[in-house]
């Protein structure tokens, strides 16, 4: 293979058959996951993504596979903030802080996941928020709003 367009990933690593094959993995950045058309680089050449649908890449999908070698995506680990609000008003009082500075934030049962920024460190020690940073794979990359609005 030197050039390949792909509508759709050939499967994925945790559900597809790999025997005895090399497995290559090709980084890519988390935020490369929401995006439609994509270039991935390859030791067997160049694959390209184009999705038609809603449907995005994931951490594990296979671009290629031939008799001795299987190529899959890898997620970069992104540096975030986990943070562990007490309470539903404390809860509330960041989620204010992080709309104001126009943070998007992910939900992982009681912890709220945000791109590591110093000044939220800052701010959650200031106010005693329980919080860890951390690399970590995200199922979802970090969504920024594209909405036009004012502060007026």
């Amino acid at each position: 293979m030197s050039r390949q367009l792909l509508s759709e990933p050939l499967g994925n690593l945790a559900e597809f058959a790999v025997g005895d094959r090399l497995v290559e993995r090709v980084p890519v950045r988390s935020e490369d996951l929401a995006r439609r058309v994509l270039r991935i680089s390859t030791s067997a050449g160049d694959v390209g993504l184009r999705f038609d649908d809603d449907r995005r890449l994931r951490d594990g999908d296979v671009l290629y596979a031939d008799e001795s070698k299987v190529i899959t995506v890898c997620v970069r680990p992104d540096d975030v903030l986990v943070i562990h609000p007490r309470n539903i008003h404390e809860a509330l009082e960041i989620a204010h802080a992080l709309g104001n500075r126009h943070l998007p934030a992910q939900f992982e049962g009681d912890a709220m996941l945000v791109q590591y920024d110093a000044l939220v460190e800052e701010l959650l020690a200031q106010r005693d928020v329980a919080y860890a940073r951390e690399e970590r794979v995200l199922a979802l990359p970090f969504r920024h709003a594209h909405a036009p609005h004012s502060h007026e």
